[in-house]
């Protein structure tokens, strides 16, 4: 009889631990351990039912995610090669047929229920969290600020001319993407230029509540909109508003090895009241002969001085620009814009796959 009350108790406590673990993975979902490999290299654990982009955030390995995982900003791409089920519905709106086709998924909505095979562009696993003091804010125009980041911990980064940092807005929980003006050859700290948004939580921040002395946390670097370093030739930038930012930081890199290379910079803008760093831009040109900056105003009727280039700034590079059979192009600014600048560089000549770009 006591072996019958023995084995029934332990039987009884077997059920018990299995309820208890049933309870639990429904609870916190699988605990088993599965595997995520990365560019056939790095491979790390992972416990539980998380997304993609957790898990590799939970391994220091940061991807762009404008909208803090939700879905609704696309920035969080990464090539899926094996696992993660079908792409969703919510995905289609910002992964085109071919970038399907190529296995592209939004890695916020991948979940790691079974062993994943990634591919991550190799600068992307260089991205790291920043803890930075604001040492500057500038007003350039009545709604655009540069402002200065000094970094401390860690104390240098080092990214490409033309990339992108993302900004961790403190008390709201929210994150948002801005390229870096700075040149990369300034380790110890990175300038933005931000302009206000309408409404947009973040730049009412920066703009209104920022101080110098602040602590705020960046990660980053990320973006294949950069400098190409390996080309010789001529180059054509186009941006407008605070599509500055990426483009003053190719050109300060230029500047830094003397300009080696034909620039011409189209920057198109409103008004006057619209432009910023006009000086030190004319006097770059006047110092070098190989770059010429060409802003234009689109509403130059209200500018009864301009004695500049007048009208879309699409009208001027097709006026300005010339044969670009032999020339690459970095565009910055709204889709809008950059979508018709592109058709105008391609009756130039200019070979599509010259043509790089950040729509914003």
């Amino acid at each position: 009889m006591v072996y019958l009350y023995t084995f029934l108790i332990l039987v009884g406590v077997l059920v018990l631990i299995t309820l208890v673990l049933i309870l639990m993975e429904r609870l916190l979902g699988d605990v088993s351990e599965k595997t995520i490999t990365i560019n056939d290299e790095t491979q790390i654990a992972v416990f539980g039912d998380t997304t993609a982009l957790n898990a590799l955030a939970d391994n220091k390995i940061y991807l762009p995610s404008s909208c803090g995982g939700k879905g609704t900003c696309g920035t969080c791409k990464f090539q899926l090669l094996e696992g993660g089920g079908s792409i969703k519905a919510i995905e289609r709106s910002f992964i085109s047929e071919s970038e399907a086709e190529e296995g592209y998924r939004l890695s916020c909505q991948v979940k790691v229920s079974e062993n994943l095979k990634i591919k991550l562009p190799p600068g992307l696993l260089d991205a790291k969290i920043y803890q930075t003091i604001i040492t500057e804010i500038e007003d350039l125009t009545y709604d655009t600020k540069r402002i200065t980041f000094d970094l401390i911990d860690p104390e240098e980064i080092t990214f490409k001319p033309g990339q992108f940092i993302q900004i961790k807005v403190p008390g709201i929980e929210i994150v948002r993407a801005y390229s870096i003006a700075s040149s990369p050859n300034d380790k110890n700290k990175i300038d933005l230029m931000i302009r206000q948004v309408y409404k947009g939580q973040a730049t009412t921040f920066v703009h209104k509540a920022l101080m110098i002395g602040d602590k705020i946390n960046i990660d980053g670097p990320f973006g294949d909109f950069y400098l190409n370093e390996n080309s010789q030739k001529d180059i054509i930038c186009i941006a407008g508003g605070s599509g500055m930012a990426p483009i003053y930081s190719i050109l300060n890199y230029l500047k830094e090895q003397g300009m080696p290379r034909k620039v011409k910079y189209f920057f198109g803008a409103r008004t006057q009241e619209d432009l910023f760093l006009t000086e030190e831009l004319t006097a770059l040109s006047e110092e070098y002969p190989n770059f010429s900056y060409i802003p234009a105003l689109s509403h130059a009727d209200d500018d009864q001085d301009w004695k500049g280039e007048k009208g879309l700034i699409t009208e001027v590079v097709k006026k300005r620009a010339g044969n670009l059979s032999n020339s690459e192009a970095y565009l910055c600014g709204s889709p809008g814009m950059i979508n018709a600048c592109i058709s105008v560089l391609k009756e130039l000549k200019m070979p599509e796959n010259e043509i790089r770009f950040d729509k914003f």
